[in-house]
């Protein structure tokens, strides 16, 4: 299920690692401007980028830091944050989903990669947020990621409140970006 209107917006974030240049992040926005040129997509990354620190933001910090984004894209594009759609990849999109958890109102959420669990630990779960989104979610994963299974995924995804769909890629926790993007677009632009 697609959202009901494409979004005035789209802020994205990336892995624990990465920044706002990770690779499929960046192919997302030019695939986007090609396909929907009215959209505005942010590419962001995480303050402790700025400070100079490449490990994971503190996750209090980064949901804020993702609310912000979104309201300051909503304040510029003079839309509520109700037409901004928000994600991102792994850690980026697990923060963004805590956000829309703690009341952020968005158009839709996009994860991609979501990392349910630490790989090999699938008893240490990163979902006790997720029943908390009523948002329309895209969840976009690698066949073989060992960050949740396909069948891990419907699990957990599953008690996201909001219509969801997943759609299982061929790759691991990295898969190639043509196909990701094929699902993403689709997602957010068919009406």
């Amino acid at each position: 299920m697609s959202l009901l209107a494409p979004p005035a917006g789209l802020v994205v974030l990336p892995g624990a690692g990465g920044d706002r240049d990770q690779r499929t992040l960046v192919a997302l926005e030019r695939d986007l401007a090609d396909a929907a040129p009215d959209l505005r997509v942010v590419r962001a990354h995480f303050a402790n980028r700025d400070a100079g620190r490449k490990g994971p933001e503190r996750p209090a910090v980064a949901v804020a830091h993702v609310a912000t984004l979104v309201t300051d894209l909503a304040a510029e594009l003079g839309v509520p944050t109700a037409r901004i759609a928000v994600g991102g990849r792994s850690f980026g999109g697990r923060m963004a989903s805590m956000a829309v958890a703690e009341g952020l109102d968005v158009a839709g959420l996009v994860l991609l990669s979501y990392p349910l669990h630490p790989p090999g630990r699938p008893d240490t779960l990163r979902t006790a947020h997720l029943p908390a989104i009523t948002a329309p979610t895209l969840a976009v994963s690698g066949e073989r990621d060992p960050f949740g299974t396909p069948d891990e995924l419907r699990t957990h995804l599953g008690t996201i409140t909001g219509p969801t769909e997943i759609v299982l890629v061929p790759g691991n926790h990295s898969p190639a970006d043509a196909p990701v993007l094929a699902a993403v677009r689709s997602w957010l632009l068919a009406t």
